[in-house]
């Protein structure tokens, strides 16, 4: 059987790259990837030089001044996380359901074929976002596209976290009967202590084979956290006890794996707990190994934390290719 030639795609919040690097392993050459985080254009064009990176903010990106997106195969949006009106308190907490809009109102410009929305998973299942929901379905239906909605666990594709993602998929109607969600892995994912045992020892820390048999699960979804906190931390206080339960001190990101000296308390202070440094958060996302990230340890676990595991969009991106190939 032939290759299947490669499809293009214009990729808005690019972040990272997590989302466009997947879909670049399930055929998609992207055109344009809009971005306006200076630290996270910077880790794309270091990646990906060939890459055709806009640094500039989704709200300011007009088509007509870029008309090679045109009639793209797809417009895919790794979106900040969009917060429901009722949790709404300020008028900048409506930045990112403008984003979602923004990326909504692109798709009569750009006519894709299909567009994929990751995003949280509230966004999919709750009331409190029947509003938004309202919004996408009277704006994309009358353009032609037929709308899937799902939440899939990136648990399920590889990764070793309870990583719950909200996820639109919308075809165009004559495409539309063709797509089917990618299906989970029979296979379990690694566990924390799996995929960083090595890791761990590195160092040279002796207590790594015990600390590995004490992260025997998987991982709380790792969060990037906001521009405007402090530095980078593994989540609130709920989710850092759920990371000392895995011998993980969640409070911050270290610099380096635990050395020679390092002691093993498991059931002490969780201060006292090994932290987790950038290249093992990357480890955890699905990230590859020589995915390079441009900026300091908060800016990398920034761009880390909000990225799409790449995995998951391989299995999503091929199967809207599959979806697309008839035609």
């Amino acid at each position: 059987m032939p290759a299947r030639a490669r499809l293009t795609s214009v990729d808005v919040c690019s972040g990272a790259g997590g989302l466009a690097l997947g879909l670049e392993a399930a055929g998609f050459d992207p055109v344009a990837l809009v971005e306006n985080d200076p630290k996270a254009c910077a880790t794309l064009r270091a990646n990906r030089p060939r890459w055709n990176v806009l640094e500039l903010d989704l709200l300011d990106f007009d088509p007509e001044e870029h008309r090679y997106v045109y009639d793209v195969d797809l417009l895919s949006a790794g979106l900040p996380r969009v917060k429901s009106n009722a949790s709404v308190k300020r008028a900048e907490d409506r930045y990112e359901q403008e984003l979602l809009r923004a990326a909504i109102w692109l798709v009569p410009g750009i006519r894709p074929r299909a567009v994929l929305i990751e995003n949280v998973p509230e966004l999919v299942q709750s009331d409190a976002y029947a509003d938004i929901r309202g919004f996408v379905h009277e704006e994309l239906e009358h353009l032609g596209y037929r709308l899937h909605w799902q939440v899939l666990n990136a648990s399920g594709f590889g990764i070793p976290q309870d990583r719950k993602q909200g996820l639109l998929v919308a075809l165009r109607d004559d495409l539309a009967d063709g797509f089917r969600w990618p299906t989970p892995d029979a296979v379990p994912p690694q566990t924390v202590g799996e995929a960083l045992k090595k890791s761990m020892a590195s160092a040279g820390w002796p207590h790594a084979e015990a600390w590995a048999d004490r992260a025997c699960r998987i991982a709380p979804a790792i969060v990037g956290g906001s521009k405007n906190r402090g530095g980078a931390d593994l989540g609130p206080t709920g989710t850092k006890r759920s990371w000392a339960a895995l011998g993980v001190n969640g409070g911050s990101i270290g610099d380096e794996p635990p050395g020679p000296d390092f002691p093993w308390l498991p059931d002490g202070d969780p201060k006292l707990l090994p932290k987790l440094t950038v290249p093992q958060v990357a480890v955890l996302q699905g990230m590859p190994p020589d995915w390079v990230l441009a900026g300091g340890k908060t800016s990398s676990y920034r761009q880390l934390g909000h990225a799409c595991p790449p995995p998951l969009a391989q299995a999503l991106g091929e199967t809207v290719a599959e979806a697309l190939g008839g035609s």
